[in-house]
């Protein structure tokens, strides 16, 4: 069992100064309304509601944290999580980019994803989560660019691969290599950028994801199936991608 089935909700800020005041690695999540990340979290960490994704795509205007770790086997939900024992917290960043959101929602996310990726000093990598059909929307190259100068890693998902054929699958990814491997510093090193494939309903790239997940955030799988607790199987019951936005 991956470690991150552990993940429960542990926080919900609107303001960077409300901020969790802690020092464990951050994985934040970030993606363009409708990408798929709500669904992408859940099934990574094999709860079904614990990222909430809006009928409305694009309203969620907070950071919502979840804890890996700081949590016991048999203690319920609500119970409070032992914050000395956390060994990462999940991060999901407002979904961006929808047309009906206010402009002035509009400019509190860019403060809020832009400042917070920027400056947060825990944050130690990004995923990012864009369609396999419409990648690298300007606001994902926004998103990128904005990143890209701490010098530390993004990862790129590549959601709804089922909705694509072999040949553009594999395109898809080839494609969006080539595009993260053009960016470059002053020296002409490559950042730390890579990306894979992926599809909740079918099931494709959900060790990958989550094998990169645990390496940038520093911890082992070593006794994970020891620490989890009941769980909820979504084998047969996996929301589509597209049933609901992410």
């Amino acid at each position: 069992m991956s470690k991150l089935w552990q993940a429960r909700f542990f926080t919900t800020v609107n303001q960077l100064r409300d901020l969790p005041d802690t020092t464990v690695p951050e994985i934040a999540f970030a993606g363009r309304s409708n990408a798929g990340k709500s669904t992408a979290i859940n099934i990574l960490c094999n709860q079904k509601g614990l990222a909430f994704a809006s009928k409305t795509p694009g309203r969620t205007q907070h950071i919502n944290y979840f804890s890996i770790g700081g949590a016991h086997v048999g203690q319920h939900r609500k119970d409070a999580t032992i914050v000395e024992e956390i060994e990462c917290l999940l991060v999901d960043l407002p979904g961006y980019g929808y047309a009906e959101v206010s402009g002035s929602a509009k400019l509190h996310w860019q403060r809020l994803l832009g400042d917070y990726v920027q400056r947060r000093e825990q944050l130690a990598g990004l995923i990012l989560i864009m369609d396999s059909r419409r990648p690298f929307t300007d606001l994902d190259i926004q998103m990128l660019e904005w990143f890209a100068p701490t010098g530390k890693p993004i990862h790129c998902i590549l959601t709804k691969v089922d909705k694509l054929n072999r040949n553009e699958s594999v395109n898809a990814l080839r494609q969006a290599k080539a595009k993260l491997d053009s960016y470059v510093d002053e020296d002409g090193v490559g950042f730390p950028f890579t990306v894979q494939l992926f599809s909740a309903l079918k099931r494709v790239g959900i060790d990958e994801a989550t094998a990169k997940i645990m390496e940038l955030a520093g911890i082992s799988e070593d006794g994970a199936a020891a620490q989890v607790g009941e769980l909820i199987a979504m084998e047969d019951d996996v929301e589509p991608e597209d049933g609901k936005p992410g």
